[in-house]
C-alpha cells in the first residue's frame, strides 16, 4: 500500500432503508466510495435491536466516531481532514449512523468523537445518504477535484 491509501473506514447503519429513493442513493455513493477504502455495513437483520446494534459497535476493532445530533458541527472542509486524518493513523475506523431513536447515553460514552450532521432532524436514513455524500465529498476534497466548490 502507498502512503496515499486510506485507512479502512466502514460505515455502519441500523437497517436497509426501506424508502426506494434513499435506497438508491446510498447505493450510489456506496459504490462511488467503495474503492477508496470504505465499505458500508448495512445491517439489515430485522431482529438485531438498538441495543444488539450497540453492542455490536462497542466491540468492533477501531475508532468508533458516532453521528449524533449533538454531536460537533463540522463543515465539509473540516470533515475531510479529519477523513484525510484516518489513513494518517493507518487503523480501521468505523462511522456510526444510529436507529432511529438515537444511540444509548452508554455508547456515546464509548465513541471517540460524536458529529452532528446537521442542526435539523432527520430520519436515518436521510443522514445515511447525507453521510455517505459527505465521505465521497471529503475524498473528492482530498483529491484536489472540482467536485465540492467553497
Amino acid at each position: 500500500r502507498s502512503g496515499r491509501d486510506m485507512a479502512r473506514i466502514i460505515v455502519h447503519l441500523h437497517g436497509r432503508a426501506k424508502d426506494r429513493s434513499a435506497r438508491a442513493m446510498i447505493e450510489d455513493f456506496a459504490a462511488r466510495i467503495k474503492g477508496r477504502g470504505i465499505s458500508v455495513d448495512e445491517n439489515s437483520s430485522k431482529s438485531l435491536s438498538p441495543k444488539d446494534f450497540e453492542a455490536a459497535l462497542a466491540s468492533a476493532s477501531g475508532d468508533l466516531i458516532l453521528f449524533d445530533e449533538g454531536g460537533e458541527m463540522l463543515s465539509s472542509n473540516e470533515f475531510a481532514a479529519l477523513v484525510e486524518s484516518f489513513g494518517l493513523a493507518g487503523q480501521t475506523v468505523n462511522l456510526a449512523i444510529g436507529p432511529a431513536d438515537g444511540f444509548s447515553a452508554e455508547i456515546k460514552a464509548e465513541a471517540k468523537q460524536l458529529i452532528s450532521l446537521s442542526s435539523l432532524t432527520t430520519t436515518h436514513e436521510l443522514a445515511a445518504v447525507l453521510l455517505l455524500e459527505q465521505l465521497y465529498r471529503a475524498t473528492e476534497i482530498n483529491r484536489g477535484t472540482p467536485y465540492h466548490r467553497d
